[in-house]
């Protein structure tokens, strides 16, 4: 009973440390993403890339301009990959093959960094510097900077413009990622987060083997794969490593890292917007969603079902003994709202209905409160859907922020809503079929489904999380997995951007009688049944399959 205590009490210090920066920093990033003066080094960034920081652009240019960016960045880490043992720090390590080159790749700069090779062996300490931590930043950055043009689209009135990606960019690099990461960093290097360049050391342990203890610059990665959502993990045990989480502390400090800008970002959309109420219930509905599935997943981890769980007095298995059952479900919990992906326990091992309150996170749309700027405007989608349907339910045309929702508006939104499940679903299908793909999976019966179910998931919503029974690094999985985390992270954004140019060309129209007030606890439950109502007409024959079957077999 005392553990559960402490659990409460984490929980509870948690939230209210997300409480005490959700106003502060929500601010900051509307100020950062509203036009104002430049510093020095944005100035500098500007004439090195030949940008014009004044120009205002119509949102196929933006659009354009985040899959050019995109491709490029994919086209340099994946050459820096297949070439990185001629770089310094290397450790002796091999050049990466390139089917799986090309999942790395692809992977870091779509923020999702799904890994099927083991960090501390496969990658020298430029590449990871250099490489995978510099696209962390990046990919962070974009997904804000795209969430910030679809609230101009609400904002504006009567135009075609959304902003300037590179001038979104440069700004949240420099002014919000960078500088929050660096304060980050020294908090995780003076709580035992290794930080150094040191040669790889072979030692002899207690027992008599040998042993190589890696070192690294894990603190400064660290840092900012938890705050900007990314997950890749240094080495391959990721949080789970003492190295990259050493106590307690630093791991309720990486928690709060993954949800302290998403669940501020409402805080910006409310400001930005001019209504501080619409980011209330925004963030009221993200805060339902993910308290749900917190609760559902350590209800079932702690049921005792089966004797060897009983025999532990929970479901351990997989499970850090510095952390246990509660602080390994809250971070399991918090990596799949949020798209981040990183792991401090094997989620394959979790039970039926555990393991798939996590897939489920993911199959949501990870908007609870999901990534850096994507769970936000996956959010936002979703309000649309709402409004459109009530407005259906009482025969008006629906609005949202003064913005008619017509034909054109639920294009775009019915196409963002049904690509991620197109790929997921085609995805499964795909691995079924294949021989190869199928004896990748080291688990029988509902639980093989789930982990196929749980890696396409992880991969069309960007997360980067894995089941551990299913050996990804083969190149049916390393290519298919590589176009899946491609396709769902490229095409919903070129939606939300498209959506985000048609609502800017209307005139704001004034409420009336009529219209659904959108930010009281009705809009706030309707937004939340119409979540859980999606992906359960989505998802559930597969989610029937897998993990309820699994979790009802116990």
């Amino acid at each position: 009973m005392t553990g559960w205590w402490a659990a409460a009490t984490t929980i509870a210090v948690l939230v209210l440390a997300l409480a005490i920066v959700h106003v502060p920093l929500g601010e900051y990033m509307a100020r950062v993403l509203t036009p104002g003066k430049h510093s020095r080094a944005e100035r500098g960034v500007y004439r090195m890339l030949r940008i014009d920081p004044r120009a205002d652009r119509r949102w196929v240019v933006y659009a354009l301009s985040v899959v050019m960016f995109s491709i490029v960045s994919i086209a340099l880490l994946w050459l820096l990959l297949s070439i990185q043992s001629a770089l310094p720090y290397a450790n002796d390590t091999p050049d990466m093959p390139l089917a799986q080159g090309w999942n790395t790749a692809v992977s870091f700069v779509t923020n999702t960094n799904w890994q099927s090779y083991a960090g501390e062996s496969a990658l020298g300490y430029t590449i990871q510097a250099i490489g995978l931590t510099v696209q962390n930043f990046l990919s962070a950055s974009v997904g804000i900077a795209v969430v910030a043009a679809l609230i101009r689209g609400l904002s504006r009135s009567g135009t075609d413009r959304l902003g300037n990606f590179w001038v979104d960019m440069t700004r949240l690099v420099l002014r919000l990622v960078l500088p929050l990461s660096f304060l980050a960093a020294i908090v995780m290097v003076i709580s035992g987060v290794v930080q150094n360049l040191n040669v790889p050391e072979t030692v002899t342990t207690l027992a008599g083997g040998r042993q190589t203890i890696p070192g690294g610059l894990v603190a400064s990665q660290e840092a900012i794969k938890e705050l900007g959502t990314n997950g890749g993990g240094f080495y391959n045990a990721n949080s789970a490593h003492p190295f990259e989480n050493p106590n307690p502390f630093t791991n309720i400090f990486q928690i709060f890292l993954m949800l302290a800008i998403p669940f501020s970002l409402p805080r910006t959309f409310g400001r930005m917007v001019g209504s501080l109420k619409q980011g209330y219930a925004v963030v009221a509905a993200m805060a339902v969603l993910w308290t749900g599935a917190l609760v559902t997943a350590l209800i079932s981890e702690n049921a005792h079902a089966g004797a060897a769980l009983d025999a532990a007095g929970a479901a351990m298995e997989g499970k850090e003994t510095r952390f246990g059952i509660p602080s390994s479900v809250l971070f399991a919990v918090t990596t799949t709202a949020t798209s981040t992906g990183a792991v401090n326990s094997m989620h394959s091992s979790m039970t039926g209905i555990g393991g798939g309150v996590t897939i489920l996170n993911m199959l949501l749309g990870e908007i609870s409160p999901g990534g850096t700027g994507s769970g936000l405007y996956g959010m936002l989608v979703l309000a649309i859907v709402t409004v459109f349907v009530a407005g259906l339910m009482v025969g008006r045309t629906p609005t949202y922020l003064g913005k008619q929702i017509g034909g054109r508006q639920m294009t775009f939104v019915a196409g963002y809503i049904l690509t991620t499940p197109a790929i997921v679903l085609l995805g499964i299908g795909s691995a079924l079929l294949v021989p190869s793909a199928r004896e990748a999976v080291l688990n029988g019966g509902p639980h093989a489904l789930s982990e196929i179910t749980y890696a396409f998931a992880s991969a069309a919503n960007n997360n980067g999380s894995a089941f551990a029974g299913l050996s990804a690094n083969s190149d049916f999985y390393n290519i298919v997995l590589g176009f899946a985390m491609l396709l769902g992270r490229l095409v919903p954004i070129v939606l939300v951007l498209g959506l985000a140019g048609s609502l800017a060309r209307q005139r704001v129209r004034p409420d009336d009688a009529g219209t659904l007030p959108t930010h009281r606890p009705l809009f706030v439950g309707m937004l939340v049944a119409v979540v859980i109502l999606v992906a359960g007409l989505t998802y559930l024959p597969a989610l029937a399959l897998g993990p309820i079957a699994e979790g009802l077999s116990a």
